[in-house]
């Protein structure tokens, strides 16, 4: 249920961005990627969203991602790293606006990105939540838009707890 809470949560995240463009794609492809998740506080350090739960503004995550493009005409690998500060929603999100010659969403597999990423915290800014729970992940849903040569790349939550778990909110 907690998992189908926070990718609901994602996706109205997602969708709030309008990050889905209408455009044409020109003669030469240009792939718009963006990478994204979400940090919250587990409150009952049972690595699960409960309703105790909060998402947490203001932590630095490190993204880094290799971009494998496999076509009949090239094969490059492009490796990218960056970190990025949550906002006020509990949100990472890292924009890479232009691979030029690269099919995202392609129409044979053969011809299509192939992307490994990883998101890793480096710290809360929440002192009453600042140990790491889920604080590395690779699991991620993507979604492809052929029309707009656009992939959304979003992982599984990330979670830092507090130090002591709260007995009156949580029970044993």
């Amino acid at each position: 249920m907690e998992k189908k809470l926070i990718m609901f949560l994602f996706l109205l995240q997602l969708l709030s961005f309008n990050t889905l463009s209408l455009k044409h794609s020109s003669a030469k492809p240009n792939a718009k990627i963006t990478v994204m998740g979400l940090v919250y506080c587990d409150i009952c350090s049972n690595n699960s969203f409960s309703k105790h739960s909060y998402f947490i503004p203001g932590v630095e995550v490190r993204i880094i991602c290799r971009f494998n493009s496999a076509s009949s005409r090239t094969r490059e690998m492009i490796t990218f790293s960056a970190n990025r500060t949550t906002n006020e929603l509990g949100l990472y999100k890292l924009d890479i606006t232009s691979l030029e010659g690269v099919a995202c969403a392609a129409e044979a597999e053969k011809d299509s990105l192939m992307a490994s990423c990883q998101a890793s915290l480096i710290g809360s800014s929440k002192d009453s939540c600042n140990v790491p729970g889920f604080k590395t992940t690779t699991d991620q849903v993507v979604f492809k838009s052929k029309r707009s040569n656009l992939c959304v790349y979003g992982f599984t939550a990330l979670n830092f707890r507090p130090l002591q778990k709260n007995l009156h909110l949580c029970g044993k």
